[in-house]
């Protein structure tokens, strides 16, 4: 057709990407199968996003060949979807296409009768194969039409069976099989089976029969450690990451292992995090001159990126890597979370308006990476020799020629002043070269990403201004994806005539309970808490599955699709489900209110049957889990002094919730809200508080007992064991001492050890006296003993005098003088005897 398509009137930039086409595109809607009916002719269903190079390639190959545009006006209706404004349609024919290739990726390919069942499903198609593929269906549709229903209806038939809560779980953590462009994997396969692209939103992880409680135990409490261990052990321990090529940054997968290394003082968990970060940093895959994280390396050295930079990549690595400066104090952490900060909050990706576009894409002037990469040449003559070397530059140069800038060997980041001023005439250089294409649609979920990160990383590193960013942030999508009737909407695009039409989904509405929660925690205004109640209450009116569980992606006023599919898959961006869950959980620990807690445990229980086959696959979920089965504490601090509550922001507090400046409906509120309190903090657990504290200094202290197994170091500690044997003298020797709560030989009736909550934790020089039960192990219990204790605590108990304790054990038979792994559960860590 000539001039313009229907998609000229879409707000989208990947529709409008394609308003030029010589094919006769309609947008996703009732409008394209009513016409594909009348006309009788199967639907061809195109999906990408705007920042995918695959997709670009396809649509110059194919979609732009007048050939190729006469086929497909002639023999069908095409329908083209940007799968970030409606991933509840990419979700769909995503699993379709999985269920019938064992694969995935973008540029997807769906070929569907009129009323929307598929029955061909594949990614990118050079130009000759497209054009016999859709020969081939123009003979089949006129030839053999009832095969083509017949596989219709059973794909449609899987498809409703795998996002019903009682299906057979098949996919959840399976090796993927996606290959080159070309094949069904667009450029590359993550290890889930779905092709670089996947966010983590696309389909539901087909859950079995839905999981009963253990005895005693929730069958979910230890998901943290699986989940880490399936995480450690498949772990890159030259490169970090995931094993293998191309390599994702896998936030939820870091996460976990950072949680995993703080809660257990786990060495190993926490250098498979730092080997990761360093390498990612220093990697291709970080832009040196401007900061931020392309989508993911093609290679296992993070040399070779995919350009394209998403926004929700780099949210959540400004979260991940704060919470890794925080867990070690590395100056290289807070550079890379400033630099990144610092592109975030710079045009392009920052808009005028005061929100994040989605994305930055891989190609500038027709080629992929020409704004990132530079002839040898180039290099020298504006940085000199040593800036070359600095970024690994050689005259060969390291990618197809060119030299993409790194630090070679996981390097320092670093700079000295003349490396600096290097950088600077570099990044003034490469802003003379045409900048890759903006996708500058406000997508809700991405936006609410970074209002949490900034919000969170803003007050660890003591940046007010990242703060005001993200609420300022969070004030535009109230103002321009809100309806007056509340219900949220998916996408804006600033400056468009178009209005938002497309309702937000399940994820939209969790990020933002998630960030408008972080942003209360890191303000101290009571409105944001509202807002997060509010909304959290809409995520269950419009998502939750009363009948068996879990949150639907689409909400219950979303039009029909074939089947409405639930999210619970962590891949590249956390599922709905999950960040529900943590949201959820934390939330509701703010508030007082159980039912946020008990839609979580409905959550995990629904679960726990796949979370234990393939826990890896729901790291995030894990985080959700380990929250509610470990002690959870909360910070309340009637003073909006922002001095008084640093030292909750300067820590890795994952079990900790902050309350603070002013007071809103939550029992953490109740007697501590008077000016009898005024300047005063309390520190408390299950809402049972210490006594309150008026300094930082104070404060710290009190939250330096909180430092279980931080850092991963395993402190010393001097017992003294009095004749009588009434007592038993702990004393910090130096680190950070895990509550050393029980240790014996012979079971738990044989000298335990109880440490009340009070006394959890000693510094340097820190005395605590615990009750020692005298049993048959007594003869066995040196006189003076030095004991390296990395333990953190697991559950809640209650002492023989009614008082809370926090209970766990350790075995240690003595007599040997050798480690062991006796105990119980994953509370059982080796414990070494000198002396004595």
């Amino acid at each position: 057709m000539d001039g313009w398509n229907r998609l000229a009137s879409e707000a989208s930039p990947y529709l409008q990407q394609h308003a030029a086409n010589p094919v006769d595109w309609w947008p996703w809607s009732e409008e394209a199968f009513a016409e594909a009916r009348r006309r009788d002719v199967p639907v061809l269903i195109s999906v990408g996003y705007s920042a995918c190079h695959w997709c670009h390639v396809m649509a110059h190959e194919s979609f732009g060949d007048p050939e190729v545009a006469r086929v497909l006006n002639d023999g069908f209706v095409a329908v083209k979807v940007d799968r970030e404004e409606r991933p509840d349609v990419d979700a769909l024919y995503m699993t379709a296409v999985q269920l019938a290739t064992g694969s995935g990726g973008w540029p997807m390919t769906v070929v569907a009768t009129p009323d929307g069942r598929p029955f061909w499903g594949g990614t990118y198609l050079p130009k000759d194969a497209f054009l016999r593929l859709l020969g081939r269906v123009v003979e089949l549709w006129g030839s053999q039409r009832a095969r083509l229903e017949k596989d219709a209806d059973a794909l449609s038939e899987a498809l409703r069976q795998h996002a019903s809560p009682v299906a057979a779980s098949t996919t959840a953590g399976s090796p993927g099989t996606a290959g080159s462009p070309g094949t069904a994997g667009s450029a590359g396969a993550t290890r889930t089976g779905k092709a670089p692209g996947n966010t983590g939103t696309t389909s539901d992880t087909s859950l079995t029969a839905a999981g009963e409680p253990a005895a005693g135990e929730p069958a979910w409490a230890d998901a943290l450690c699986a989940a880490a261990s399936d995480v450690l052990a498949q772990h890159d321990t030259e490169w970090g990451g995931s094993a293998g090529a191309p390599k994702f940054p896998e936030p939820a997968r870091l996460e976990a292992i950072a949680r995993y290394a703080w809660r257990f003082g786990d060495d190993g968990a926490l250098a498979a995090l730092r080997r990761t970060l360093d390498a990612m940093s220093s990697g291709g895959i970080y832009d040196h001159l401007g900061g931020g994280f392309a989508r993911y390396s093609t290679d296992r050295y993070w040399l070779v990126p995919h350009f394209e930079k998403m926004l929700y990549d780099n949210a959540l690595l400004v979260a991940t890597y704060t919470h890794a400066w925080q867990l070690t104090g590395s100056p290289r952490y807070r550079q890379v979370v400033e630099e990144t900060v610092g592109y975030l909050l710079s045009p392009p990706i920052r808009l005028p308006v005061g929100a994040w576009a989605a994305s930055e894409d891989a190609d500038s002037e027709g080629e992929e990476g020409r704004f990132y990469a530079w002839s040898y040449d180039e290099l020298v003559a504006t940085a000199g020799t040593e800036a070359a070397a600095w970024y690994g530059a050689t005259p060969r140069g390291n990618w197809e020629g060119a030299n993409i800038l790194w630090r070679p060997g996981a390097g320092t980041l670093e700079r000295s002043p003349e490396l600096e001023e290097a950088r600077r005439k570099l990044a003034r250089k490469r802003a003379e070269r045409p900048r890759p294409g903006l996708d500058d649609k406000v997508l809700t979920e991405w936006n609410a990403m970074a209002v949490s990160s900034l919000a969170y990383a803003g007050r660890a590193f003591a940046k007010p201004e990242w703060v005001s960013a993200a609420a300022e942030t969070a004030g535009v999508l109230m103002a321009k994806l809100r309806r007056s009737d509340g219900r949220w909407l998916r996408s804006w695009r600033p400056g468009s005539p178009v209005a938002p039409k497309h309702l937000a989904v399940a994820a939209d509405y969790a990020w933002l309970v998630e960030a408008f929660t972080r942003l209360g925690e890191a303000t101290g205004q009571a409105s944001w808490a509202h807002a997060a109640g509010e909304t959290a209450s809409g995520l269950v009116a419009r998502f939750w599955d009363r009948d068996h569980r879990g949150f639907f992606t689409s909400g219950d006023d979303s039009e029909g699709l074939l089947a409405r599919q639930k999210d619970f898959y962590d891949g590249a961006i956390p599922s709905a489900n999950s960040t529900a869950s943590f949201a959820l959980a934390r939330l509701g620990e703010l508030t007082g209110e159980h039912r946020w807690e008990e839609l979580v445990t409905s959550t995990l229980e629904l679960v726990s049957p796949v979370l234990a086959r393939a826990p890896g696959a729901f790291c995030w979920l894990a985080l959700a889990a380990d929250y509610l089965a470990s002690p959870r504490r909360q910070v309340v601090v009637n003073s909006c002094e922002a001095e008084l509550v640093r030292p909750v922001w300067e820590r890795y507090l994952p079990d900790t919730v902050l309350a603070w400046c002013e007071p809103f409906a939550s029992p953490l509120w109740e007697g501590r809200d008077g000016p009898a309190a005024r300047g005063q903090a309390f520190l408390c657990e299950g809402y049972r508080c210490k006594l309150p504290v008026s300094s930082p200094g104070e404060l710290a202290r009190l939250l330096g007992a909180l430092g279980l197994g931080q850092l991963g170091q395993h402190g010393l500690a001097a017992v003294d064991h009095p004749s009588d044997g009434s007592d038993l003298l702990l004393r910090g020797d130096g680190g950070i001492l895990g509550p050393f709560l029980e240790f014996g030989h012979g079971g738990p009736e044989a000298f335990p050890v109880r440490q009340k909550a009070a006394q959890v934790g000693m510094q340097l020089g820190q005395e605590a006296r615990v009750a020692v039960k005298v049993g048959a192990a007594e003869a066995l219990v040196p006189e003076r003993a030095r004991l390296a204790v990395g333990l953190h605590v697991r559950r809640l108990a209650t002492g023989p005098e009614g008082d809370s304790y926090l209970a766990d054990r350790v075995a240690q038979d003595l007599a040997l003088q050798e480690p062991l792994n006796g105990g119980t559960g994953l509370g059982a860590v080796a414990v070494d005897l000198e002396g004595g």
